[in-house]
């Protein structure tokens, strides 16, 4: 299938700097040489065969393999250019990047440009309220409840220092009500589990809360039962934010619920799975990120899938690069049908969100058969709903599928911080699911 997206005119020039230098001077990319056909090829021809760079090459070439030329590791942390962080997770997940703020901050500016709200609302000094994992970004800290003084930083809030939402009492989120009527954030991005935790509790409570300008969801994939309760208590516009540590802000979503790539700043190459598995609309992506000029990443494995919007237009107007109608959810999260077809999280999301009465859940594929939903409600009859849950189950995964309903009083999230609704308790590979020959998509 053949996409005809438009690209700003320095768009592949950005993209041949970025491989050149990798294959002729990035020790990280050496091995690739042999994969390069040679300059007087198609540049989008030359990407497609290169490999994907994982977090596994970062960790075996960081930090002096994957710097640019003309750089100091030592020279640029003694300056403050740049400093070391860790992502959170699991053994595979964690890695350690070169962080570059001046770099994020101009990579989130050009991603405000792609949503209409965030456009006429951030301005680089708004005051912006931040409910997050403290393990992912702001000030952890599970024993000392921290005064708002020490959770404001610049124009920023961090509204919990707690590690785990499973520690929120009701004056804790009490604070937080109180602090958004103080703050006033112009936005307010937040993992969408720990805002559906909020929402939930003002809800229940029925207490009013500020109305910010615009809520970004970030950090996680929401699902329909987040959106539910968030618009129970909010009725600002919604957005979700995708972008890593490693690649800064490459997608997002506009006002018609369609996500924008955010071509000033990054390359992005899809690989379509397998038609059997969701393909060739559903696919991998593959991100190099541009004007970094402390890290070099090409083609990185982000490790998300997302499907390809099938009409390349948006009502919103905007034409500019790769138009994504929805992502779907980390690799690492899919589960199999009976018979083996890929299931992603949002098509396991969009098959449960007919239930009521769920607050939260997850399925762990325990077997190629065999599958466990926990599910944290409030509902009284919970016989029912686990019928009913294991209707869907069945129809989604198969007849022969043996299901398992665990009523539980919360769902932790993962060791990462982060909210994930499915996984299998097997190891997957994503090159069984891939297309061995992706159509270029590029041009």
């Amino acid at each position: 299938m053949t996409h005809n997206w438009k690209f700003p005119p320095d768009y592949y020039q950005h993209s041949q700097e970025m491989l050149e230098t990798a294959l002729d001077v990035i020790p990280a990319y050496r091995s690739w040489r042999v994969f390069d056909p040679g300059k007087n090829y198609p540049l989008d021809a030359r990407y497609q065969v290169m490999p994907a760079l994982t977090k596994k090459d970062i960790r075996q070439f960081f930090p002096e393999g994957l710097l640019p030329p003309g750089k100091n590791i030592q020279n640029g942390l003694e300056s403050g250019a740049i400093s070391f962080v860790n992502t959170s997770g699991t053994t595979d997940d964690k890695v350690t990047n070169i962080w570059n703020q001046k770099w994020w901050d101009v990579s989130e500016k050009a991603s405000w440009k792609l949503n209409a709200h965030a456009a006429r609302l951030a301005t680089g000094s708004h005051p912006e309220a931040i409910l997050v994992n403290p393990l992912n970004v702001g000030i952890a800290s599970d024993t000392v409840d921290l005064p708002l003084a020490e959770r404001r930083l610049a124009r920023f809030l961090y509204m919990s220092e707690r590690t785990s939402y499973s520690t929120w009492t009701n004056q804790h989120m009490d604070r937080m009500i109180r602090e958004l009527a103080i703050f006033q954030p112009v936005i307010l991005e937040a993992n969408p589990s720990l805002l559906a935790k909020l929402c939930r509790y003002i809800d229940e409570s029925k207490q009013k809360v500020f109305q910010p300008g615009l809520i970004v969801l970030t950090y996680e994939n929401p699902t329909n039962f987040h959106y539910r309760q968030i618009r129970r208590v909010f009725n600002c516009p919604t957005a979700s934010s995708y972008g890593t540590t490693e690649t800064g802000y490459v997608f997002m979503q506009c006002e018609d619920g369609k996500f924008h790539q955010n071509t000033e700043f990054c390359r992005v190459d899809f690989q379509p799975l397998k038609k059997e598995h969701g393909g060739p609309l559903l696919g991998r992506i593959l991100v190099t990120p541009f004007h970094n000029e402390w890290y070099h990443l090409v083609r990185f494995d982000v490790g998300d899938l997302v499907r390809l919007d099938e009409t390349d237009k948006c009502g919103c107007g905007r034409d500019i690069g790769m138009i994504v109608s929805a992502t779907e959810g980390r690799f690492a999260n899919v589960t199999l049908t009976c018979s083996g077809k890929l299931v992603s999280s949002r098509e396991l999301d969009n098959n449960l969100s007919v239930l009521d009465g769920i607050d939260e859940y997850k399925l762990e594929q325990t077997k190629p058969d065999s599958y466990e939903l926990h599910i944290a409600s409030r509902e009284q009859d919970k016989q029912k709903l686990g019928e009913t849950a294991v209707a869907i189950l069945k129809g989604l995964y198969g007849s022969a599928a043996n299901i398992t309903i665990l009523h539980e009083r919360i769902i932790a999230p993962e060791v990462s911080g982060k909210y994930r609704i499915s996984k299998t308790l097997f190891p997957l590979k994503i090159e069984d699911y891939l297309e061995e020959n992706p159509l270029n998509t590029q041009r």
